[in-house]
This record gives C-alpha cells, structure tokens and sequence, in this order.
C-alpha cells in the first residue's frame, strides 16, 4: 500500500482554488483552501464536495495570498473541530485578507450577485481564532502536539521557509518510512525583502510542486540587482518627462518589496524624495510587516517601511476626484487591475497619457485587463472595464521580473539535485505542467511524474 495518497481539489490544471487533501497513516490532511482568482460565487470555490461525511484530521495553510486562504472559512464551517495550523506571520496577515474579502462580497452582493457573500466578517474572525501558530522547524503532529528530536511518531509535519512571501511555508510531512514535501508557492532566490526558500536538499520521496512560471524561461543573464536598477532608472525616466508611474500591484507582497526597493536606492543617493500612494489594504498589510520586522525571516531585519518610505494612503472614494500630478508613484492594487479595484479604476487617467508610465512588476492572467494592457500595442484601444470608455494607448507601458515565483530553471536544479522517486506538478496552467514534466523525464528518467487531474486520487 502506498504511503501516501493525494486528491487535487482544485477544479482544473491551472492556477486557481488551490487545495489538496493528503491522506497518509490514518490521516486525512488537507493543504491549502483558496479561491479562484478568475470566478466568481461558489464556482470560485475548491471541490470541497468530495469531503462531505469525512472526518479530517488536520488542515494547513501555506501562506496568506486568495487562492490560498480565500475558501478557508467555508470549509472550517463544515469542520469546526479540525485544527488549523500556519505561521504566525500568515496568521496575521490572513486576518486582515480574510475580512477584506468580505468586504468586496458584500459589494458584490449590492450589485446583485447572489451567491454573495459566501462567509461573513464573524465566519471570518471565528475562522482566525482557530488558527494556531507553528514555528518554522519545529515538527508536529496533526494533533499538534511538538515532536522531539529523536522521537518516532506516525506523522511528523514540519514548515520551512519558501521565500514566496512573509510567512509562507512549503511542508514535509514525514510518514511510513517516508517524506512527502509540498512546496506551496516557493521561490529559491532572495527577493528585495524576502529571503530565498532553505528546502531540504536530502532524500524526498514524494515533492507535490507549483508549477506557474513553467511555461515562462528566464531571462539568459537575468539579475535581480540589474532588473531593479532598470526599474528605478525608468521611473526617473517618465519624472524626466514629466510624468508619474502607476504600478499595479498586490498589496500583500509586492507593496512590501516595491517599497523596500526604494528604500535601498534612497540609501544609496541612486533616487530622489517623491510622493508614493498606496491603498489601504496595503498600508495595513504593511503595518504586519513592519510590525514582525525583527522576529521573521527576511532582509533588512528591523527595517520599518512606512516610516522609512513614508507613503501616502489613498482610498477608493478619493480616486474619481483624484488629480494625477508630476512626478509621483502610484504603487494601487490590484496586480492584475481587476475591474473596480483602485489601479483600474486609476489606469484610465495615465493611458492616453504619453508622459505617463505604467510598469508591471508580477504575474497577469492574460484575460485580466493588465494582461491586456501589457499585450497592447501604442495606438490600441484600451477598456479597462465594462463600464469605462476606450482609451487610446499612448503611455509607457514596461514589464519588470520581479516574481515572487521561482524560475522554472530554479525548480529543475533543485528537482535535479533531490530526485525524488515522485513528483506531481500542480498550480500551473496546462502548457507550464507540461514543459516541466517534460524536462524532468529527460533529466530523472527513473522518476515517476504526475499531472494531479482534479478528483482522481492519486496513490503515491
């Protein structure tokens, strides 16, 4: 019998509700409960169907980003007794995208989705209140009680750091003789704020792994110190002509680390003092961060962002009466300037602009309205939003490589290095899962590689 068997949850191969139940010694465990980034309603939601009538034993949250976190309080409600284990980083910053996603239901509700809202601000601080904080390296079991060095055990789960993001964690789950890692989202190099992911390196049997920039090379030379000098130089190059820069972000994430880079080039006399707006959520996700500056796992240990940067807040009601003016930063969420966020809604005042910039600096779904906006050509016509008029494309328009996903070339050295007996590639779309897959049975032909199809159990 295999020791380990893994069901996907997600409703598809792509990069969606990411969730997966692990059933190993006994256990039923269930990895991530997330909300699909592109639906909407209870079709935003993992299978969570295939639960019903089954107990489970434990439930892991790798990190605080939606289609991680999104669903959680829906599945607690049907396991009130099940605990829920993450970091205390993610613990706080799930907190505050918990709530905030009730908020933009409850909007969506008044504009006469019904489905809306699919948990409720209670669901969400009684979800939070059963959160309990692991440390990283400290083995546990699914009751969550500590394993000591040396001590035999059915399940042993252990977090380690996966430099995606601040608390995020991949998981080793040792078990019948053998070690499963789930790498959650993981990227193995430093990033300006976050330090890279320290996976283990020894024998893994199993690695259930993401797969989003598969179908994406890197960059022949790239590097993150010259991607950030090209970043801050083409800032400096749209104040030069008189213009400001609208940088759509996600305000858990890549705020912090925007924000951090204009730290480190202020210190260095390499960019000038300019007013830089951020949204509300941003400003409280930063507050964590800079609250948890000395305790966690990063760069610039103690460093406080927005004392040191000093942004201003902006909201979503102050926008439509909001004056673009020279020289100025608009680091808005969304990343991907969904409809009625504050970056689409800002988009339109710099797109016929051509003094002004627009700089990406992450992933866009290439359906999003920043996926077509960075496919646009000078001379399209942009719409942002139903509601909105066509815009002609006349600013700059840049795209930045500051993911906070590692390389696939980073993923096929450490998959290299480890070879593990199995691997299953998950959250990625289609083309990604299948360049990697590829790649690996060239380079670990004894290996055995696995699409994890949603539903179908997969003995491990």
């Amino acid at each position: 019998m295999s020791a380990f068997r893994l069901t996907n949850l997600t409703r598809q191969i792509e990069i969606g509700a990411n969730c997966y139940l692990l059933e190993t010694a006994g256990r039923r465990i269930i990895l991530d409960c997330g909300g699909h980034p592109k639906l909407e309603g209870r079709d935003a939601l993992p299978r969570l169907d295939l639960l019903k009538d089954q107990p489970l034993d434990a439930i892991i949250l790798t990190h605080a980003h939606q289609d991680h976190l999104g669903s959680m309080p829906v599945l607690m409600r049907s396991f009130p007794n099940t605990p829920v284990y993450l970091t205390e980083a993610t613990l706080q910053l799930a907190d505050v995208m918990l709530h905030n996603s009730v908020n933009v239901m409850m909007k969506r509700k008044e504009a006469g989705q019904s489905d809306y809202p699919l948990f409720t601000h209670r669901d969400a601080t009684v979800c939070t209140k059963r959160f309990l904080p692991i440390p990283l390296k400290q083995k546990f079991t699914p009751e969550g009680e500590r394993v000591a060095p040396g001590e035999t055990v059915d399940v042993a789960i252990q977090f380690l750091d996966a430099g995606h993001i601040l608390g995020s964690v991949s998981v080793l789950i040792e078990a019948a003789g053998e070690r499963f890692l789930y790498t959650g989202d993981v990227n193995f190099k430093n990033q300006s704020l976050m330090l890279g992911a320290q996976l283990p390196e020894g024998k893994i049997d199993t690695v259930l792994i993401e797969s989003t920039r598969g179908a994406t090379p890197e960059p022949v030379g790239f590097s993150r110190d010259e991607e950030e000098l090209r970043f801050i130089t083409a800032i400096q190059d749209v104040f030069a002509q008189g213009g400001s820069v609208l940088i759509p972000v996600f305000a858990l994430g890549k705020t912090q680390e925007f924000l951090t880079m204009i730290h480190k080039f202020r210190r260095k006399g390499l960019f000038p003092e300019c007013p830089i707006y951020i949204g509300g959520l941003s400003t409280k996700l930063t507050e964590i961060h800079d609250r948890l500056a000395s305790s966690s796992t990063r760069q610039h240990p103690g460093l406080d962002l927005l004392e040191s940067v000093a942004p201003f807040t902006i909201s979503g009601r102050e926008l439509n009466q909001f004056a673009i003016k020279p020289g100025r930063i608009y680091a808005l969420s969304s990343g991907m300037m969904t409809e009625n966020t504050l970056s689409n809604v800002i988009g339109n005042q710099f797109i016929p602009n051509p003094a002004h910039g627009i700089f990406f600096v992450g992933y866009a779904d290439p359906q999003s309205p920043a996926g077509r906006l960075r496919a646009a050509k000078q001379g399209d016509s942009i719409m942002l939003a139903a509601a909105s008029e066509p815009e002609t494309l006349r600013c700059r328009v840049e795209v930045f490589g500051f993911s906070a996903h590692g390389s696939r070339e980073s993923f096929v050295e450490y998959l290299h290095k480890t070879a593990p007996s199995k691997i299953v590639f998950v959250h990625g779309d289609l083309p990604a899962v299948e360049w990697l897959t590829d790649t690996m049975r060239s380079l670990l032909p004894q290996t055995e590689l696995f699409c994890a199809e949603s539903g179908i159990p997969l003995d491990l």
